[in-house]
């Protein structure tokens, strides 16, 4: 099989896969003791996962989403106010416990900036704008949520998070792989060799994502046990979230007149959240587990069901 039909088939069986990564995961959680010693695992995989994830946004359009000034304005505008309004109000419905109300700031207030863009373009939303916005959309919530969980919490988040996971996740997960992805594709512009890794590379995007939901559902599932209560007050608030988010967003890119294309990527980046990378940062916590990766994993799993549901729906927004 060649590369391009491999990558091809790669990115048609993608939701398959990454649903069986999740239940295989589970299953082996379930199986087998010790899975939770994966943890430390989880954040080189998400390095990898961003790495060649960078790696699939020429410059070239990440020049072009930024000349796009509709929808790069209406893309920050929706994630980053109107997603927050949203969020303070469901927040109000959350167990008060601080931890709980923490997790769910964190997974919330961070747009998704992987699989998304396989999400969009199976929804038949501008994939290509929003892959191009990934990585400003990456730095942007993690200046932005320190902010996010002061306002919110108060006195509390400074108590509950301190800046070296921020930091530390700023460097590891966006600045040394986005850094990586430029110099491979420089070094591919200049270079026949270059060009055969960097398409070499091409092809594990979906493979490292599902890798990292492995990693992530395996890690998390034998700790989950004591959280069973707190998973079933948070899972209707991110069935409320999954139903609204998309409506905002949709709402929002028509207002400044995108077109149908580009208001779905809209509707999809309000609609999918960043849990994957933001996980790291909430294992920081001290007292995290198991309330903080149970809080979490949660939204991942309603998320998952509800891209599924997108996927069929979006494509009939803007159709007449």
């Amino acid at each position: 099989m060649r590369r391009e039909e491999l990558r091809d088939l790669l990115e048609t069986r993608q939701v398959a896969m990454y649903f069986v990564a999740v239940c295989l995961a589970a299953v082996v959680a379930a199986v087998l003791s010790g899975t939770e010693s994966l943890e430390p695992a989880i954040s080189p995989a998400l390095a990898l996962m961003l790495f060649v994830t960078f790696l699939q946004v020429p410059l070239a359009s990440l020049r072009e989403a930024f000349r796009n000034g509709r929808f790069f304005g209406a893309l920050l505008a929706v994630n980053f106010a109107a997603m927050p309004i949203l969020v303070m109000i469901l927040v109000q419905f959350a167990p008060p416990e601080p931890l709980v109300r923490l997790g769910i700031l964190i997974v919330l207030l961070c747009p998704c900036i992987d699989y998304v863009v396989t999400f969009s373009h199976l929804g038949r939303a501008d994939a290509r704008l929003l892959l191009a916005a990934t990585p400003v959309l990456l730095v942007v919530q993690m200046l932005l949520l320190p902010l996010w969980l002061t306002l919110f919490l108060g006195s509390q988040a400074a108590d509950l998070m301190q800046m070296r996971p921020f930091v530390h996740a700023f460097l590891w997960l966006i600045a040394i792989p986005l850094a990586f992805a430029v110099l491979c594709q420089m070094w591919a512009a200049r270079s026949a060799a270059g060009t055969r890794v960097a398409e070499t590379l091409g092809l594990l995007p979906v493979p490292a994502t599902a890798l990292v939901l492995f990693i992530v559902i395996a890690a998390v599932v034998p700790q989950l046990g004591p959280a069973v209560a707190t998973v079933l007050a948070v899972a209707p608030l991110y069935i409320a979230f999954a139903a609204m988010a998309p409506l905002v967003g949709w709402g929002v890119a028509r207002l400044v007149r995108l077109d149908a294309p580009a208001s779905r990527a809209v509707a999809f980046s309000a609609a999918t959240r960043n849990s994957l990378v933001v996980l790291p940062l909430a294992l920081a916590v001290p007292g995290a587990i198991p309330l903080l990766p149970a809080v979490i994993v949660t939204q991942t799993l309603v998320e998952l069901v509800a891209s599924l549901i997108y996927i069929r729906l979006m494509p009939l927004l803007g159709n007449k």
